[in-house]
């Protein structure tokens, strides 16, 4: 974890893989990090991870959700509620679920 990082109330970090969280991260209330899951397709349901990574200045928003495997670029925002399952570009606001692009985060 980078310097200047915030976590709000309630967040959960999975913790099942590497995660990699960069300078001046913010994890609002309730936010999840997903790392693992199951083979659905296995009788036994085996548990699988990924990795995910938070690059600097990077916002998961209230309640969001970056699942396994995802990147979160330079300064991407997931908004609040919102579900990353693919990699967000650098310096871009995402929303939904899944999460789409919205605009372009322009810092002053």
């Amino acid at each position: 974890m980078g310097d200047d990082c915030w976590m709000g109330e309630r967040e959960w970090l999975d913790n099942l893989d590497k995660l990699r969280i960069g300078k001046k991260v913010v994890i609002s209330k309730g936010a999840m990090i997903i790392q693992g899951s199951h083979d659905y397709k296995k009788i036994n349901y085996p548990t699988y991870s990924k990795p995910v990574v938070l690059m600097d200045g990077s916002w998961v928003g209230a309640g969001a959700m970056v699942t396994l495997g995802v990147t979160l670029g330079s300064h991407a925002v997931l908004a609040a509620g919102s579900v990353a399952t693919k990699d967000l570009e650098p310096y871009m606001i995402y929303q939904g679920n899944p999460a789409q692009p919205v605009r372009e985060r322009i810092i002053d």
